[in-house]
């Protein structure tokens, strides 16, 4: 060791004593500043320092002496090890998508100051697609139009890199915006294995750059958050294919069972109800005879999806099984039951097959309903109920539905509604 690291080396070693002798100074917060004389140290032993170097280790010198710029130091790295502890907790405990957009979008409001709004966007198959957003005041998930073509969402995109804007108002890529935006805003791709799954734009309420503590941390959240997001989005993607019917691409047995027992718990909780509806198709038999059961699968898939498109966003229509159809209507007594059950056998009234033919087919449909909790208060055994009004329906007058008329009790066949 020459006579320069020997003084660099003293100095760290009486600026070790020192601290260690700082009584001030809170156990763990001394010990972390110890830690780091002690790598300086052996640094100061192992390296050849240039005269730049040189003169940068004895300004660090002179900041480890100071306590106070240490405690400053060791705070602000104890702070963004918190914030990465607290992000890797939050996306990854969940596989839900929309639960770790929002968990990214909330850590992002937290990690910068005088955040405004965080937004982002997932992109795939070169398509751009709402994710999820926050905004200062707390409203979330609000919709917003599609990013504009020439705007930094799609720059981002398009260029692969981060984008800071310390000024929105005068800057290139808001010049044709037809409202007054002011303030800062950085784009970040979100990036798993070189590919692009999304972007992430966080907006300030202030003009100028960004600090690094605050680019750094939105960095790490920004690497953690695309592999969240590509895991997440994966698990869909095979949650989905498990639970749709390979013929219709409704929903299937599976998913009609998850989604039952999630209207059940939603009606415990609210005190409401809802109602299901068990379908069968009259006449379907003669299709797979007359033109085989090829033909049969696809007069299901367009039959079956007719009637979905026609179904409100809050109804979920699943096919249970063969040629019958299970529908379920969230916060829905038997007046809003019998309704959407009677605009299913008019839609069959317009129904064309999907392939011309001489033969005449007529295609009609039968229907059970059952109400929670009138007429049962599980899941099971409120698909039995509507499931024997069906049965009434198919035996006494096919095209029309029975409602279930109680837990026990025989069911009631007034409940017919006419069909003129």
């Amino acid at each position: 060791m020459n006579v320069k690291d020997q003084s660099r080396a003293g100095v760290f070693l009486r600026a070790w004593e020192a601290i260690e002798k700082d009584n001030t100074v809170p156990l763990e917060e001394r010990e972390g500043i110890l830690k780091l004389i002690k790598v300086l140290a052996e640094a100061a032993e192992t390296s050849s320092p240039t005269h730049e170097q040189d003169d940068e280790v004895k300004t660090m010198t002179q900041k480890i002496i100071s306590r106070h710029a240490l405690m400053t130091l060791v705070k602000q790295q104890a702070g963004e090890l918190d914030a990465l502890k607290s992000l890797s907790l939050n996306l990854t405990s969940s596989l839900d998508l929309q639960t770790v957009l929002d968990a990214v979008v909330t850590e992002a409001m937290r990690l910068v100051k005088n955040a405004r709004a965080a937004h982002i966007f997932l992109y795939s198959n070169e398509k751009l697609e709402f994710g999820s957003s926050l905004k200062a005041d707390g409203i979330r998930n609000k919709p917003l139009g599609m990013p504009r073509a020439e705007g930094l969402t799609n720059s981002v995109i398009k260029h692969g890199e981060q984008i800071i804007i310390e000024d929105i108002a005068n800057h290139p890529l808001y010049k044709s915006i037809p409202y007054e935006w002011t303030g800062s805003i950085v784009g970040i791709p979100l990036k798993f294995k070189n590919s692009i799954v999304g972007v992430m734009n966080v907006s300030r309420s202030v003009v100028g750059p960004f600090s690094k503590a605050d680019l750094r941390l939105i960095g790490l959240l920004a690497d953690q958050a695309a592999v969240a997001i590509y895991n997440a989005s994966l698990h869909k993607l095979v949650t989905d294919l498990a639970n749709t019917d390979s013929v219709t691409g409704l929903p299937n047995r599976r998913a009609l069972d998850e989604r039952l027992q999630d209207d059940l718990r939603y009606a415990k909780q609210a005190n409401s109800m809802f109602s299901v509806v068990m379908m069968d198709l009259d006449g379907f038999k003669s299709v797979n005879d007359v033109y085989g059961h090829a033909a049969g699968d696809e007069v299901l898939r367009s039959l079956f999806n007719y009637l979905s498109e026609n179904m409100r966003t809050t109804d979920f229509l699943a096919r249970y099984g063969g040629d019958e159809l299970t529908l379920v209507i969230r916060d829905a007594g038997l007046e809003a039951a019998q309704t959407v059950t009677q605009k299913i056998l008019d839609l069959m009234k317009e129904y064309k097959l999907p392939f011309t033919t001489e033969k005449k087919v007529q295609l009609g449909i039968s229907a059970g309903i059952a109400v929670f909790p009138a007429h049962a208060r599980s899941a099971g055994d409120l698909v039995r109920a509507a499931d024997m009004a069906l049965y009434q329906a198919k035996k006494h007058k096919r095209g029309s539905f029975i409602v279930a008329n109680g837990a026990t009790g025989p069911l009631n066949p007034l409940t017919i509604p006419s069909q003129d």
